[in-house]
């Protein structure tokens, strides 16, 4: 196998910042095709009352599309660098709202949500790939404040894309926005590029694997699918609350009473919404840095255990508009970090030179959970309320929190160990 390719320089060259700050923004710029989506459910049923079912497929198409074809896309970035991937994804994204903007059968709202997801993971894969590679010294810190692009990138749309929704219609929305947002991420992807021999520090900090295993190596790997399993049972909760959040808050009667929060008063489920997306940036960095200083495997448990939790309480406390705001914005922050934890877990333990295709493959956990989505309409309408499908996310949490100390930790500890004796690994402790 190839050795590792990152070289232990005494100074990163300043590029790298270059490299972040151009991922993070073409970030910001797909960020509503998911977390802007929860604004155009109704308008459009209201149009053409398909119901909410039924619209929410394009949703789980979107996901399914944007991360089970990263690993290819990865795959051609890890070949050809990232330049040409980004700029197709933008070109696509762009597509995909302006077939929005006139989509009158579910037919074409399902394929664009197809071109969309197509686009924005081209787009999403790419940035993480890249942040990965040029920050093995603050891995998770890099690949979270990618993710927050990513995850609090609609914040500062949600009201202008309400008021245009309010004021010109779904329709005009869909087409401006889009091809704004595809703009931005076509200019930016000229910039783009992989680090070349020694622009890299090596890690300081964490245990690393000093060996490139190749994709079908990592199939192979039983902690790939621990990993891959720990990402769909968080994964599942998280997106259950993105795509359903204001049909929620409209269930729990709590999406138009104003709440007040800082001397800031807004409907509850405005407020929310922008809550909720400041929050899923945040959350990402922040765990990122935290599990570069105190283990991924301990980061992680924490913050599980606390989405399970925020979960529960949102269940029992969220009919009040005020709890409803400050719960679903713990869900959202004790959520969004899994974007950042595991690429960074990922890349850790097997290698550099693949890191876009192998953080791919794990990506694509997030479209396995997805297809949960539509289960959660079919359980809370069983039920009668959103009960269940809150004790169930909760307790997908809590499994996933026990299995990082009880599964991951001793399996990653088992593999540096096997590696070391080998001659092949480089353990690095905090």
């Amino acid at each position: 196998m190839a050795s590792a390719s990152v070289s232990a320089v005494a100074r990163p060259a300043p590029i790298r910042w270059v490299q972040l700050v151009a991922g993070i923004v073409c970030m910001v710029m797909i960020a509503n095709l998911q977390y802007g989506w929860t604004l155009f459910v109704n308008p459009i049923d209201q149009k053409y009352h398909w119901g909410r079912a039924s619209i929410q497929v394009a949703f789980t198409i979107f996901v399914l599309a944007e991360t089970w074809l990263v690993p290819v896309e990865g795959w051609l970035v890890d070949r050809f660098g990232p330049k040409i991937v980004v700029l197709v994804g933008g070109i696509l994204v762009a597509i995909a709202w302006a077939i929005n903007s006139v989509a009158a059968s579910l037919g074409a709202l399902y394929a664009a949500a197809a071109i969309g997801g197509i686009g924005a993971g081209a787009v999403y894969g790419t940035s993480i790939g890249n942040a990965l590679k040029w920050f093995p010294d603050r891995r998770g810190l890099a690949a979270g404040l990618t993710a927050a692009g990513f995850g609090a990138g609609s914040a500062l749309t949600i009201i202008p894309i309400q008021g245009m929704i309010q004021s010109s219609g779904y329709e005009a929305t869909f087409l401006w926005f889009g091809i704004g947002q595809g703009l931005v991420v076509v200019v930016l992807s000229l910039f783009l590029r992989a680090p070349h021999a020694g622009e890299v520090p090596a890690s300081t900090r964490l245990q690393q694997s000093a060996r490139d295993y190749t994709p079908l190596e990592v199939l192979r790997s039983p902690i790939f699918w621990v990993l891959y399993a720990m990402f769909v049972l968080v994964g599942a909760g998280g997106l259950m609350a993105t795509a359903q959040l204001a049909p929620i808050a409209m269930d729990f009667q709590v999406a138009k009473v104003p709440v007040s929060i800082l001397g800031l008063t807004l409907p509850a489920l405005t407020f929310a919404l922008s809550i909720d997306r400041v929050l899923n940036g945040l959350t990402r960095p922040f765990f990122g840095w935290v599990s570069d200083h105190l283990g991924r495997e301990n980061t992680m448990f924490i913050a599980f255990a606390l989405e399970a939790l925020g979960i529960w309480a949102l269940s029992f406390f969220g009919r009040d508009p005020l709890l409803f705001v400050i719960l679903s914005g713990v869900v959202f922050f004790a959520w969004g970090e899994i974007y950042s934890l595991f690429p960074s877990t990922c890349t850790d333990v097997y290698g550099v030179k693949y890191a876009t295709t192998n953080a791919g493959l794990l990506y694509t956990a997030k479209g396995t959970a997805s297809l949960l989505v539509p289960l959660a309409n079919v359980l809370s309408a069983a039920t009668g309320d959103w009960h269940a499908v809150f004790i169930v996310a909760a307790l997908m949490n809590a499994v996933a929190a026990i299995m990082a100390l009880a599964v991951l930790r001793p399996l990653r500890g088992a593999h540096y160990r096997g590696l070391h004796e080998l001659g092949a690994a480089r353990p690095q402790h905090p």
